[in-house]
């Protein structure tokens, strides 16, 4: 029997807050530079933790990264908050690395000849403020799997022939009661308005590292990006051997590919491509339960859509999911993550699950320590002009420190790359 696939959420950092740094994402630019509620959005995404928890699916905490980074900032010349322009600024506090869909490519032992679970950390190229997570998330995810189970890829080298997001531009699927399964590899198109940010060489060439049985590589339809779509994972969703994607996703895509799998086409008149961008119907997270059911978590936005709620109602009454919750992450919502983006999928066995660092393994113990934690850390509200304020960069900094000791982890050296 399959374990149900192990999820691993980003813990919001403590300087959340809105500066519309993603161009492409249409709701990153549309909430720039109005206030956040950084505890709000915190609790919410720990909420969704437990949320996933209680289900009976195993779930992971991976902490947030020190900010501001003032390892990028000195070798630029910047000796003070103060000072630094803020543009600069912007990019230094940004709290993104709370969305770890986008932290690498994970692939399961069964796909891969040698029999080990590989790990390839996103570059991240494309936006400044998550190029400068990259180092701290090599460092970080070789501390909670470092078991000889585990192949720790080094990322692909930071020029856009490589342009690589993660695992927001890839997809595992398998039968129900089966650990080999074929990976789908999303890479971008054409687009005249935005720039695509995953590429075909980058997408290859992790498939090889990988030393992948069964792969399939789609293209992302320019009509997508332009509109918003700037990752697979805003325009379909899988999970097991289900697929459910909007018939502008790709350009063209050969069904027999993946005629071992259920494929669910939503339609433009079922689903709009500005609703399924505007409520994130398709960043929605699918897991399954220990009776091996699949359920949805999905934004409060789609229950809030005619068309994606009626979408998803008729998903459980055919019998493609047992039941849709809809869960509140606004916080992250304004900033142009979803559920999905909050975390990163561990197709794991229980013996692999076993080795990662138990630290980080969300029990009501350690919920209520981080609860807490960000009780007494966190503020309650962040403005652009709040950014330069030095209180806040150490409050933060001696935050996550805490946080670091709390979970047994090492410090990051230089509060960056």
């Amino acid at each position: 029997m399959r374990l149900p696939e192990a999820q691993m959420d980003g813990l919001v950092g403590p300087t959340h807050n809105y500066a519309g740094l993603s161009f492409g994402n249409v709701a990153s630019e549309k909430h720039a530079l109005s206030v956040s509620n950084p505890k709000k959005a915190a609790l919410e995404g720990l909420r969704k933790m437990k949320f996933v928890h209680d289900l009976g699916v195993p779930q992971l905490v991976m902490p947030p990264q020190m900010r501001p980074n003032l390892g990028m900032l000195r070798p630029l010349g910047m000796e003070s908050i103060e000072k630094t322009p803020k543009e600069l600024l912007h990019q230094a506090y940004s709290a993104s690395s709370m969305w770890v869909a986008n932290a690498a490519t994970v692939s399961p032992s069964a796909d891969s000849e040698d029999g080990k679970v590989h790990i390839t950390p996103a570059n991240l190229i494309s936006k400044f403020h998550r190029f400068i997570e990259v180092g701290s998330t090599s460092a970080l995810l070789k501390q909670i799997f470092p078991s000889g189970d585990f192949i720790h890829h080094s990322p692909l080298p930071p020029h856009a022939i490589f342009a690589d997001e993660g695992a927001a531009n890839h997809m595992h699927l398998c039968k129900p009661d089966d650990n080999h399964g074929t990976e789908i590899f999303v890479y971008g198109g054409a687009s005249r308005k935005y720039p695509a940010r995953q590429s075909l060489l980058a997408s290859k060439t992790i498939a090889g590292m990988h030393k992948l049985k069964r792969t399939v590589f789609l293209r992302q339809n320019p009509v997508a990006i332009d509109a918003g779509v700037f990752h697979n994972d805003v325009i379909a969703m899988s999970h097991k051997n289900l697929f459910v994607y909007h018939e502008n996703a790709y350009e063209e895509m050969n069904v027999q590919d993946l005629n071992d799998f259920k494929l669910i086409l939503i339609k433009e008149k079922e689903l709009s491509l500005e609703n399924a961008i505007s409520t994130y119907f398709f960043n929605s997270q699918l897991v399954s339960l220990p009776s091996g059911e699949i359920v949805v978590i999905a934004p409060q936005e789609c229950e809030e859509n005619a068309q994606a709620r009626a979408c998803f109602t008729w998903l459980v009454d055919d019998g493609h999911i047992a039941a849709v919750h809809y869960l509140d992450v606004r916080e992250s919502m304004k900033n142009g993550g979803g559920p999905a983006c909050l975390r990163l999928r561990l197709p794991l066995t229980p013996a692999e699950l076993a080795t990662a660092n138990s630290n980080l393994l969300l029990d009501n113990l350690l919920f209520t320590t981080l609860c807490q934690w960000i009780e007494n850390h966190y503020r309650d509200r962040i403005a652009s002009d709040d950014l330069r304020d030095p209180s806040l960069a150490n409050e933060s900094i001696a935050a996550v420190s805490e946080l670091y000791t709390l979970l047994g982890l090492k410090e990051l050296a230089a509060h960056g790359r």
